[in-house]
């Protein structure tokens, strides 16, 4: 796992996963889907937001719908300083 992914957890930074359902620009009754994942925080999903508003800017074919889970990867209690050590003979 890269440092930046383990600075954004420890900031606060859950993994958000999105699946886009958009209509093909030359089949317009025809759905696809595209899946987006990405480090976000919840509840506002900046980075979410941020990615629809380049997807209807910039890309041809048109949102139908948007569902997204979002799971913080280090929550409280699971991360915390040891003090001590032992070993097992």
């Amino acid at each position: 796992m890269a440092n930046r992914e383990i600075e954004l957890m420890l900031k606060g930074y859950g993994l958000t996963t999105a699946e886009m359902f958009y209509h093909m620009p030359d089949y317009p009754h025809v759905l696809n889907s595209f899946t987006w994942q990405d480090y976000d925080l919840a509840p506002d999903h900046p980075r979410l937001f941020s990615f629809i508003e380049f997807w209807q800017e910039k890309i041809e074919g048109a949102l139908h719908s948007v569902r997204f889970t979002h799971r913080k990867m280090i929550g409280d209690g699971k991360w915390r300083n040891v003090v001590g050590e032992f070993t097992i003979p």
